[in-house]
């Protein structure tokens, strides 16, 4: 076997065909495994449209060794992890995380139901109706359907121009020829030669084989299938075509003949082509009032073929004659490059930052699309043909210039060693320096928190900051201020950091998560940017969200118990809005070097010191929002809270969660088949801890919606009845096991954190929670249902609907 690389899986064809890549991180906390068969939706018979995706969704109905409740998707879910699958054009992917100590009962049941797939008639008519609900959201979604006419210049005979979603009309189920083709398709394409299995996750390379080697006993053995190449992407001469909408213009340019490579040659030439640093296309697009952004990417690739999108928003609704020119001006100077020796450097730091921060899920999906942190002779070889397929200009006329290198890049990314600053050795550990002394006075003046619950030893970490604002911001701030740090998120992102800065009523929330090194300089410069007066930014009309999307986003604006924004005053002012604001903050995860380094960054955040805000108690009544969404489709979102912020309450609302999850889902998605956007789950906001159930529908009202999920809840006392004490407990073990930090990323353990702190819980939140679930007795759970069905329990009801009444009291 071959020696492990921190960036290179190990790769090896099992003896029945199966590729496998395997990938050992120690320091990964999930287990992830991602399956790809070579076939997709533009396989599928041309008589039967949607023949693949309807194929993808049977799988997941459960088989005679794992039914509905034991399947993978309950599996998963039990153990807190994610699942899901999605059919391509010419793949099919079936993916999967979990805690490692489940991992091995994941692989099993996905195995199981690729080889015994429940594919009777009875259950492919249900889940038809759930194809069809999907169809109609897509037909009603803008981006769906402008994704659509982005293919509207190819040629009428390639399988892009198609129908491949499938609905009632195009999947005829009840007849004789279609169940022939669904049955040929599933034995034609799901076997072994067609399957790529990429593991990832902390256990060694050879426990990670034996765990592909006992799938690969599952799969039926056979050899990989020869597809047909699709016709030209093109029907005339040309190679590209453009189409011109209000604010916006798409440029399309197809490829054919390229040389087999990964997909890391087209990234390359997007990334470079979005980068906005003065001297590139998109600085020099905006410094002449042509174009407000650029977004470069790749809408096919298969084989020797590619279709390159590159979308403009304009300013001003200017023509666009001018950019195309630019464009290829670009191009010929990016063309002649000699190698791109400093870009490719730059672009191999960035891909190894990805690898360092990345979830054991994103790892396995990196290695099953064959991508590596270099690019390889191969990737050269597609990126020359591109380029000489864009005809750049042979003269180059602008004065182009190679993009600055991203200031967090070239700082190490190891994390310092805990309890050490730099140029401290293991010798000096114990004593204290008059920077750790300094460090150590702003902290306990300062309102930024430094937490204990996270592990101050491995390489990443968290800062959270708030500021509660006592006078209303300008209307276009977070637009404004948006579009200000747009090119030093993009920065923090490439070096490892994400950075996210989001409103709430009369709050905004900054988060750095990642890694810890760069992140003390990613501050600064954020901060540095908020004492700078914001640029003019465009008017832009965003692309409606579907809405179920809608009410998500605007949740926490609804249920945010301290929102007092109706008593602020206006200001004009953005610098004005964070000087009077009240701030505070939670550090989480970082080392004593990078506390320290953090300490004069804070010093400049702007507003007044606060003090801990008193958690404040949920109306106890039934409210019922409703909000303007695009389309026809009736969504609701029920958010019910706890009657307490206290951890017995909090554990026993996470229980009720878990066991309603898969029960909820089967009744609604599966049994009553209200749409395919179903789920419940925990929601948290501003530390206040709740059950959120949420439904779209393509023909059932709002109030039918909410009839139903109160329907289901009123099951619940029966539901706790049924349930025998060995599930319960092993429930309640997987729940527990969530919130030890062993098996939460530093994201998931700072946002849990953070929500602690908001609730008034200490520092060891995690670890009493995880007590706390481990105690609640069937007793308890039944005084949360009770609560829940009381007619004095507070719940919120966010949806597009009208308020039906009685119980509900319409938002004045």
């Amino acid at each position: 076997m071959s020696a492990v690389d921190s960036f290179r899986p190990h790769t090896e064809t099992l003896a029945n065909g199966l590729r496998v890549t395997l990938r050992h991180v120690p320091g990964l906390k999930r287990s992830a495994a991602v399956l790809r068969v070579a076939v997709g939706s533009h396989d599928a018979p041309l008589a039967w449209p949607g023949l693949a995706h309807l194929l993808e969704h049977l799988f997941f109905l459960g088989t005679e060794r794992f039914p509905t409740e034991q399947n993978l998707m309950a599996y998963v879910q039990r153990h807190g992890g994610q699942v899901n699958a999605r059919t391509s054009e010419r793949t099919t992917d079936f993916f999967f995380e979990l805690p490692p100590a489940a991992f091995a009962g994941g692989l099993e049941r996905l195995g199981d139901m690729l080889s015994h797939p429940r594919l009777d008639e009875a259950d492919q008519l249900r889940e038809r109706e759930v194809l069809h609900a999907e169809f109609i959201a897509w037909s009603q979604d803008p981006t769906a359907q402008r994704q659509v006419a982005l293919h509207e210049g190819l040629s009428a005979a390639h399988p892009l121009r198609g129908f491949h979603a499938g609905n009632r009309d195009s999947l005829a189920v009840q007849q004789a020829e279609f169940q022939r083709a669904l049955q040929d398709f599933y034995r034609r394409f799901y076997q072994s030669g067609q399957m790529t299995l990429s593991l990832a996750g902390p256990q060694s390379i050879e426990a990670l084989n034996a765990l592909a080697e006992q799938f690969s006993g599952d799969v039926p053995a056979g050899e990989a299938v020869t597809r047909q190449p699709a016709p030209e992407l093109m029907a005339s001469h040309q190679a590209s075509y453009q189409q011109v909408s209000a604010g916006r213009l798409d440029l399309l340019c197809a490829f054919e003949g390229l040389p087999v490579a990964s997909p890391q040659a087209m990234d390359f030439l997007c990334t470079w082509l979005n980068n906005s640093k003065p001297g590139g296309l998109l600085a020099t697009l905006r410094q002449r009032g042509l174009a407000d952004s650029l977004k470069a990417s790749t809408l096919y690739e298969f084989a020797e073929q590619a279709l390159l999108h590159i979308e403009f928003k304009l300013d001003n609704d200017q023509t666009p004659n001018d950019i195309r020119p630019l464009l290829h001006d670009w191009l010929g100077f990016f063309a002649v490059q000699d190698d791109w020796a400093p870009l490719r450097n730059e672009f191999t730091a960035r891909l190894q930052r990805c690898q360092e921060t990345a979830t054991a899920l994103q790892l396995a999906r990196w290695d099953n699309e064959d991508r590596d942190v270099r690019l390889s002779e191969n990737d050269l070889s597609r990126l020359r043909e591109i380029l000489k397929q864009l005809h750049p200009s042979e003269s180059v006329i602008g004065q182009w210039q190679l993009p600055a290198p991203n200031p967090f890049l070239q700082m190490a990314s190891e994390a310092p060693r805990t309890g050490l600053i730099r140029g401290q050795t293991s010798a000096h550990r114990g004593l204290r320096t008059f920077a750790q002394d300094r460090s150590r006075g702003r902290r306990e003046r300062s309102p930024m928190q430094f937490s204990q619950g996270l592990a101050d030893n491995t390489p990443q970490g968290a800062v959270y900051l708030r500021w509660r604002l006592t006078t209303l911001p300008p209307l276009d701030l977070s637009t404004k201020l948006d579009r200000h740090l747009q090119d030093l998120r993009e920065d923090a992102r490439q070096a490892g950091v994400e950075v996210t800065f989001e409103s709430c009523a009369n709050q905004w929330l900054l988060k750095l998560v990642g890694l810890q090194a760069p992140m003390p300089l990613v501050l600064e410069h954020i901060l540095t940017k908020l004492e700078q007066p914001l640029p003019p930014t465009p008017a832009r009309n965003e692309t409606p969200l579907m809405p179920i999307r809608h009410l998500l986003k605007e949740l926490p604006n609804h249920c945010q118990q301290n929102a007092q924004s109706s008593a602020l005053a206006l200001t004009e002012s953005a610098p004005n809005v964070w000087t009077t604001a009240q701030w505070d903050g939670l550090a989480m995860g970082l080392s004593a070097a990078t506390q320290g380094a953090i300490g004069p960054a804070l010093a400049r955040v702007p507003g007044i010191a606060a003090q801990q805000a008193q958690p404040t108690s949920p109306c106890g009544q039934p409210i019922w929002h409703t909000l303007q969404t695009h389309g026809d489709e009736q969504a609701v979102l029920l958010f019910c809270p706890t009657p307490t912020r206290t951890l017995p309450d909090e554990a026993a609302w996470r229980l009720l969660a878990q066991l309603c999850q898969t029960p909820f889902y089967q009744r609604l998605r599966v049994e009553l088949q209200l749409g395919y956007a179903v789920f419940s789950g925990v929601k948290q906001i501003d530390g206040q801890t709740a059950l959120l159930f949420g439904v779209q529908s393509p023909n059932t009202s709002a109030a039918q919606l909410i009839a139903h999920i109160d329907q289901f809840l009123s099951g619940l006392p029966d539901l706790l009845r049924q349930l025998d004490d060995s599930t319960l407990a092993s429930q309640q073990q997987a729940l527990a096991a969530q919130f030890q930090s062993a098996a939460l990323s530093c994201a998931q353990a700072a946002e849990l954190l953070w929500q602690g702190k908001l609730a008034g819980h200490p520092s060891d939140y995690l670890e009493q929670l995880s007590d706390a679930i481990m105690r609640v007795d069937r007793e308890q759970l039944m005084d949360a249902v009770r609560h829940l069905l009381s007619a004095e329990s507070a719940r919120y009801c966010l949806t597009n609907g009208a308020c039906p009444g009685e119980p509900w009291n319409a938002e004045p």
